[in-house]
């Protein structure tokens, strides 16, 4: 008895846990994961909706080219997104859903999708970095400052 104790705790210390990751289901050529599963216990991050900064602080205050266009606004705003998430031992890998807010550019009647993408696609789905989450896009009529055409929200989870 004791003996197949002592063999059962040998078991255990000889194949430690292994952290599970993420299931992300999705088509391998899709930009995103059509769901992303996360194991029992995960700790989750929740990354309030972040802006673009200011790129060019002598363009006129509250326009566009005060911020970039939508494509220079989503690199800047995955840039503080991943700062946020370092802070708390998270990485752009971790992200397992993502919500995004387009506005119009000026004089354009639809959002600047392809832009969006580029900025996008530079960090998820890389060589780098191959992890991508599960994600919804939507044009909405304005944010909280002019010239803001991004916000994105994220939730990350590590094991």
């Amino acid at each position: 008895m004791q003996r197949g104790f002592a063999l059962l705790l040998l078991g255990l210390a000889a194949s430690p846990l292994q952290a599970e990751p993420a299931k992300r289901i999705g088509a391998p050529d899709s930009p995103i994961s059509a769901s992303v599963e996360l194991p029992a216990g995960s700790h989750l991050i929740y990354v309030s909706g972040q802006v673009p900064d200011v790129i060019n602080p002598a363009a006129p205050e509250g326009s566009v080219d005060q911020f970039g266009d939508t494509e220079a606004q989503t690199r800047s705003v995955i840039h503080k997104i991943e700062g946020v998430l370092k802070q708390s031992g998270l990485g752009l890998g971790d992200v397992v859903m993502m919500r995004v807010f387009l506005v119009a550019p000026p004089a354009q009647s639809r959002m600047d999708f392809a832009g969006m993408m580029r900025g996008y696609s530079a960090s998820f789905g890389t060589k780098e970095q191959p992890n991508k989450p599960a994600r919804s896009t939507m044009q909405v009529a304005g944010l909280v400052r002019e010239g803001w055409l991004v916000e994105i929200e994220v939730t990350a989870a590590k094991k």
